[in-house]
């Protein structure tokens, strides 16, 4: 399978080319930090006391300052919503980019990680060099009380060393936790121990504040490795104790500041006078400037988040539906939302801290203020709000009147937040594949269109909906019949394409009900044959660019990806987008 180097610059080379711009910006900031400290002369004394460690822990602390700073903007939900949804990004390409905000958060943890270990290894060994290279003439640059100290002391009895070894613990609980086996099997650990990021901020704050390293403040007095005859005469003057009980006044007087020596010794390249001590001051902690931007920045967006989630949502109707699916139908005054976008819901009742992330199904409009979600019942927390919807799980259906409605528990909606299927409706041709539960993200779009889809760009949708057995179609079987009702009323059937594939089966399956006729007939056994599938949609779509989204599981979507990739003979170009919540 041939790539086509033009598709796969639109959907992946972007990423990739910005993912090696980050790569080579740490490595250089890494590098030129390392030879600041290497060759700075205002590290000189502690350079001949620490050697590489200084160069070595000072240039990874610049990139953990950086990737510090940058990692939380990527959580900053709203703000890329604002984004992604606005006109200050009017270019799609650049709003393609946006989606990848996980990657790019992904990506600064990983980078976090690596430098973390370098940062602790160089600090490891200069605790060891200011034990053993104890300086009695530089006394100010000392970390050490004296010579052979015990190194344990500077790690586990001051400031710095004490949070250092702290936010190596929740570091490592982080990263461990954050595993795609973690994440899956217990998604609770990787919640709680994600959020630990606010302790790990704390102590990074109080852990630059100690002023451990210092540098030379008076580089035109003392020269570093200067020649001080001060002290070297009173070093080297001794004074009889019997001269000392005659004359007790007596004070040695110091070399005389203002005698001048001649001119090629003060020129000489081997030897520079200095006239005072030197003078040394610790580093203004540089990691608040890095990080109290954005960490601001996230902490006024989580309140604003907490402030607009407050109200509790009016649960209208709850619906379960085959294959251990529910949806949950709402209202909440002043709420809006686009289709593709998602929302998160957090019930008290089922977990205290733990929020999950839900794609809206139904999005309200000028006409109805109602919004809901479709959600599979799979872990404890979906378990434990089922069976506080439902009176019984095995319960069918409960839609009742406002006035009959039972008392529901309280469920706060934070949202919406943006996704990559809100570029669906920009297209003017656009595949939608889904496998399973993943047509979540399609069925806001689909309503819409039912709505009206002449205000949208899309003139063409290609639907695709694979499913391991014949009940879940009729999840939104009435709304892809509607659809598809409407558009022959209005002289457009070849508006939407709906394909329908069932991949497991015993003999023949058809979803049941008159009212489906019109489904049945696109009802297709076994799985799609991608090739020939995107094949003949560039056939009839020639020279043009179709948004291609997937929503499924990791096996169907490295096979879009690659297609999408992939070169044809007509000209037509495929944009990959995949559904990844921030």
């Amino acid at each position: 399978m041939a790539v086509s180097w033009r598709n796969w610059l639109a959907n992946e080379g972007s990423k990739h080319l910005f993912l090696f711009f980050w790569l080579s910006l740490n490595v250089w900031f890494f590098w030129k930090t390392f030879l600041l400290y290497c060759r700075g002369l205002q590290y000189y004394y502690l350079h001949q006391m620490l050697g590489l460690g200084l160069c070595v822990s000072r240039a990874s602390a610049s990139v953990l300052n950086l990737n510090c700073c940058l990692v939380l903007l990527p959580m900053c939900r709203i703000l890329l919503a604002f984004l992604r949804g606005s006109q200050k990004v009017a270019c799609r390409k650049t709003r393609r980019l946006i989606d990848k905000s996980k990657t790019f958060h992904v990506t600064c943890g990983v980078t976090v990680c690596i430098f973390s270990v370098l940062h602790v290894a160089a600090h490891l060994v200069n605790a060891l060099n200011f034990s053993e290279n104890y300086n009695e003439d530089f006394l100010a640059i000392n970390a050490a009380n004296y010579r052979g100290e015990d190194p344990r002391k500077l790690l586990f009895a001051t400031v710095p060393g004490l949070t250092g070894v702290i936010m190596v613990l929740v570091l490592f609980l982080m990263c461990t936790a954050s595993t795609y086996a973690i994440r899956v099997s217990n998604y609770d650990i990787f919640w709680y121990t994600h959020n630990l990021f606010f302790v790990f901020y704390i102590l990074l704050m109080l852990h630059v504040s100690g002023g451990v390293l210092k540098y030379q403040t008076n580089l035109e007095e003392h020269p570093p490795g200067c020649f001080n005859p001060n002290k070297t005469l009173l070093g080297n003057m001794t004074v009889p104790k019997s001269f000392e009980e005659l004359f007790p006044d007596y004070t040695t007087e110091p070399f005389p500041e203002d005698l001048t020596f001649p001119q090629p010794l003060v020129q000489s390249n081997f030897m520079r006078i200095c006239s005072k001590e030197p003078k040394f001051q610790s580093h203004f902690p540089e990691t608040w400037f890095w990080i109290s931007g954005p960490l601001c920045l996230y902490c006024v967006e989580r309140l604003y988040r907490y402030i607009r989630s407050n109200k509790p949502v009016t649960i209208t109707s709850v619906i379960s539906h085959p294959s251990n699916v529910l949806e949950v139908r709402m209202i909440k005054d002043d709420f809006r939302a686009r289709p593709g976008q998602y929302v998160i819901l957090h019930c008290p009742r089922v977990s205290g801290l733990e929020s999950h992330p839900f794609t809206l199904t139904m999005c309200p409009t000028d006409t109805k203020a109602t919004f809901g979600v479709h959600l599979k019942v799979v872990g404890d927390w979906t378990e434990r709000f089922r069976d506080l919807l439902l009176l019984h799980s095995n319960q069918d259906a409960e839609i009742l009147p406002i006035f009959q409605q039972r008392h529901y528990p309280k469920l706060y909606v934070d949202g919406p937040f943006g996704s990559p299927f809100e570029e669906s409706l920009n297209y003017e041709v656009s595949l939608c594949v889904a496998g399973g539960i993943g047509v979540t993200p399609f069925a806001s779009v689909l309503n819409a269109l039912l709505d009206g889809w002449k205000c949208y760009k899309l003139r063409r949708l290609y639907f695709i909906w694979v499913c391991r057995d014949v009940e879940s179609f009729r999840w939104f079987a009435d709304l892809l019949c509607m659809l598809h009702n409407k558009l022959w009323q209005e002289n457009r059937p070849d508006y939407i394409n709906i394909q329908l594939y069932l991949s497991q089966t015993d003999g023949i399956q058809k979803i049941i009900g008159e009212k489906y006729q019109a489904l049945n007939s696109r009802l297709l056994i076994g799985r799609p044959r991608w090739k020939l599938l995107f094949d003949e949609i560039a056939k009839y779509n020639r020279r043009k660019t179709i948004g291609v989204f997937c929503c499924g599981p990791s096996k169907m979507s490295k096979i879009l990806h690659k297609l999408s990739n992939s070169s044809n003979p007509y000209g037509t170009r495929f944009e990959y987008n995949k559904e990844s919540f921030s």
